[in-house]
């Protein structure tokens, strides 16, 4: 009866794992297909000061032969807002995404952007980092204490 059990326990073990893997599926590419070229996937802040100017822009090109259009553009949390360009990007034209990172917090970071669009690379990552440092504190002067000898 164990070994019954046993069999049957590897038995459904082994099924389980073939229905878990994928099936790699052959993707056929439209060769007009719009495509991204960015100047940069990674904008580094470096050290910046509490409360600075947040704004940054990753340039790229449209290296495809129709136009690209970006349907959406998603940030890792809240602290991050990118904006996207309003009309396709023309083959050959440039293009650019602003991204907004919110300074108020002392600290390091790194957000992640993903960009959703029609070119051949459909979801595309993007990525900020930095340094916001923390605020020089005044040195609060002491009043000099009197002591009774």
């Amino acid at each position: 009866m164990k070994k019954l059990a046993t069999l049957l326990f590897i038995g459904l073990l082994t099924l389980s794992i073939n229905a878990q893997e994928k099936k790699e599926v052959e993707e056929v590419k439209d060769p007009n297909a719009p495509a991204f070229e960015f100047v940069t996937d990674v904008i580094d802040y470096g050290k910046i000061e509490l409360n600075a100017n947040g704004v940054r822009v990753f340039e790229f090109k449209n290296t495809g032969k129709s136009p690209l259009v970006i349907s959406r553009i998603q940030s890792s949390c809240g602290c991050t807002v990118p904006k996207k360009p309003e009309k396709p990007i023309m083959p050959g034209e440039k293009g650019e995404i602003e991204v907004k990172y919110a300074t108020n917090r002392p600290g390091g970071f790194s957000k992640m952007i993903t960009v959703f669009s029609n070119a051949s690379e459909p979801v595309k990552k993007l990525r900020i980092k930095g340094i916001v440092l923390k605020p020089e504190s005044e040195v609060v002067k002491q009043k000099p204490t009197i002591s009774s000898n």
